[in-house]
């Protein structure tokens, strides 16, 4: 680090600004050395593309002359394997245990529909239901999407909606479910894999919306004791599932904000829990540094199966990153996953999952969701994760229900603008404040007093009823 610039491999071709410099926005790469037009461009000590033009050293790297280029990856299954070591005295939160054993951060009751067309009639009754008396009850939280009908009967597409709803309908932080359709729609209620006594309706059956509605808020009524009688206990953090996400990601989330979380993650593994790594699209081209942490050559070749998928399904994976990304400093796709893959820390990879499968493994687990933050946090809480943690350059404002987000920052720039939405400054490792394990370990117990019962700053703000985003897969008919 030189006060201007930081390197972060010595044999690195570009450092990235700490501050605007001469044509050099601050976030963004600079030459180190002079680049003939062809020449490979390294950062983080891997490739990120080639340059598209001759480069001075000292002059600003992006899109203008940095772009994409042959990127051949070794995946060397299972090479860079290690033993986790336990941590001495496991960590502990304030959890909720369900009678099933699984255990929960929040207590909503949570309201599911099978179709778009029951979207608002669910929102009528989460809106006038009352938890007015029953103060353990976190909310009623209706979660609609906008698909269920015009869409074929079998294949992928329906196939993944269930899955994902019959996730939520099993989260342990919904004390209570309440599932409404229509009647008519391709996604019947009977197709549903519900707990046992789970409440459904539909609006034809009912005689329409305002019976409906009535109804709804008879059975809301009834669930809210059963729903109030739970007590925060002593649970270990094993029992703790972190989503891991970033959006909104600049150049610095790669240096801060990520190997921070990944620190985190770490600690959680050891500690017996478990963090699902997800985005598919955002691990292209820095998929062999998960490969090579593989517990088997079977887990490795599953993530590669799924990358496989992605570039015959995509016109171009390269259409990641997003204008805002670039922006903030990440040129291609390489580049950003290299940064984004970070959020896993270094723990062996124990298994990996496709969208919204339940999450069985400890450890760090993959599983397959596009890179659209709100689609793929849906697929990882209906996987299971209880807590999510997302980084951000930029200033992405999100929230889960019924699992709480949390925000880090990665430049003090975005946490002080944007104060009411972010949780943590991790800023402060570029002003040498604290260490990346520092800030890991610091990241770690806000996660603990979170699961806890702590509000996040989305959970203050409303967030986590509309960024419900089920993936949507086929046409629609």
């Amino acid at each position: 680090m030189t006060g201007e610039t930081l390197l972060l491999q010595p044999d690195d071709d570009v450092a990235v600004a700490l501050r605007d410099l001469p044509g050099v926005p601050r976030g963004h790469k600079v030459a180190v050395r002079d680049l003939a037009s062809g020449a490979p461009i390294r950062k983080y000590g891997q490739l990120i593309g080639v340059a598209t033009a001759p480069i001075t050293a000292g002059s600003h790297v992006h899109t203008h002359n940095l772009g994409m280029g042959p990127h051949d990856r070794d995946y060397a299954f299972g090479t860079d394997v290690r033993e986790v070591e336990p941590v001495p005295a496991p960590a502990h939160f304030q959890g909720i245990r369900r009678p099933d054993g699984r255990v929960a951060t929040r207590n909503y009751i949570g309201i599911l529909t099978s179709v778009n067309c029951s979207a608002t009639v669910a929102r009528m009754i989460a809106a006038r239901a009352s938890t007015e008396g029953f103060p353990n009850v976190d909310g009623v939280v209706a979660l609609t999407h906008g698909t269920g009908c015009g869409m074929a009967s079998d294949g992928d597409g329906i196939r993944l909606l269930r899955r994902t709803l019959n996730g939520y309908a099993r989260h342990p932080n919904f004390a209570a479910i309440l599932v409404i359709g229509l009647g008519c729609e391709v996604n019947q209620l009977t197709g549903f894999d519900l707990p046992a006594d789970t409440p459904t309706m539909t609006i034809q059956e009912l005689g329409g919306t305002s019976a409906t509605v009535r109804r709804g808020l008879e059975v809301i009524r009834e669930l809210l004791p059963a729903a109030d009688a739970v007590t925060r206990v002593p649970v270990p953090a094993s029992e703790l599932v972190l989503g891991l996400q970033c959006g909104g990601s600049d150049g610095y989330s790669g240096i801060t904000a990520n190997p921070a979380l990944g620190a985190a993650a770490d600690l959680l593994v050891r500690h017996g829990g478990t963090a699902i790594l997800a985005e598919t699209p955002e691990v292209y081209g820095a998929e062999h540094l998960l490969t090579r942490r593989a517990v088997s050559r079977a887990v490795g070749e599953r993530l590669v199966s799924r990358i496989r998928w992605w570039e015959s399904y995509a016109e171009s994976m390269d259409n990641n990153p997003s204008p805002g990304n670039k922006a903030g400093g990440l040129t291609t796709i390489l580049e950003k996953s290299l940064g984004a893959v970070a959020k896993g820390g270094t723990t062996p990879l124990t298994a990996v999952y496709e969208y919204a499968e339940p999450v069985t493994s400890r450890g760090f687990v993959f599983m397959d969701t596009p890179g659209y933050d709100p689609v793929s946090a849906t697929g990882e809480v209906a996987g299971g994760a209880n807590l999510i943690c997302f980084t951000t350059g930029r200033g992405s404002v999100y929230g889960c229900r019924p699992a709480p987000s949390l925000k880090l920052a990665s430049n003090r720039e975005v946490y002080r603008a944007m104060a009411e939405d972010m949780d943590v400054d991790c800023g402060v490792i570029l002003d040498g404040e604290v260490t990346v394990a520092e800030l890991g370990s610091q990241i770690f117990d806000l996660v603990l007093e979170v699961a806890s019962g702590r509000k996040t700053a989305s959970e203050e703000l409303g967030f986590g009823d509309e960024e419900f985003a089920p993936w949507q897969l086929g046409a629609v008919m």
